[in-house]
């Protein structure tokens, strides 16, 4: 099995949130630059999670990201599901094959599946995040550094 870059990046986007040490807001800038990833896709995908109330946008030049759920409600499997288009490794409709009738190998394979989401399901972002002073230091954030600040403007 393999997820999308789409599902990875979103796990990535969800992970650095979780290890923020206070409620500050995020740029997706912030999280483009640490992992590397092109800020117009990471758009689509902050987009993406804010629809799905995975987290928090707050637009305007103080705005930014933060976790809407708390990590430990987050299910992985879940988060996997509303990600990727399709789990299908084979399908077999598209593929004009002579033995569809009589292959075992669909089945075999959907059981695969399962077993791959059953796994996932047993996992939240809350223990993706068991050792958060290591991923803050992997990701150049140390541990008493916090990402500049972004104050709400209170009307």
């Amino acid at each position: 099995m393999q997820l999308t870059r789409q599902t990875d990046y979103a796990i990535r986007v969800m992970m650095f949130l979780g290890i923020q040490q206070d409620d500050s807001l995020v740029t997706i800038s912030d999280i483009a630059e640490h992992f590397d990833i092109s800020r117009n896709h990471l758009m689509k995908i902050v987009h993406k999670l804010g629809q799905m109330e995975y987290i928090q946008t707050v637009r305007g030049k103080y705005g930014g990201l933060r976790l809407e759920r708390e990590a430990a409600s987050v299910n992985l499997g879940v988060l996997v599901k509303d990600f990727e288009t399709t789990l299908e490794v084979v399908d077999c409709q598209k593929l004009t094959c002579p033995i569809t009738g009589a292959c075992e190998l669909k089945p075999a394979i959907q059981k695969a599946q399962e077993a791959f989401l059953g796994v996932l399901y047993e996992y939240t972002l809350q223990d993706l995040l068991k050792n958060p002073a290591d991923l803050r230091s992997l990701l150049g954030l140390d541990a008493d550094e916090e990402l500049p600040l972004q104050v709400m403007a209170v009307s």
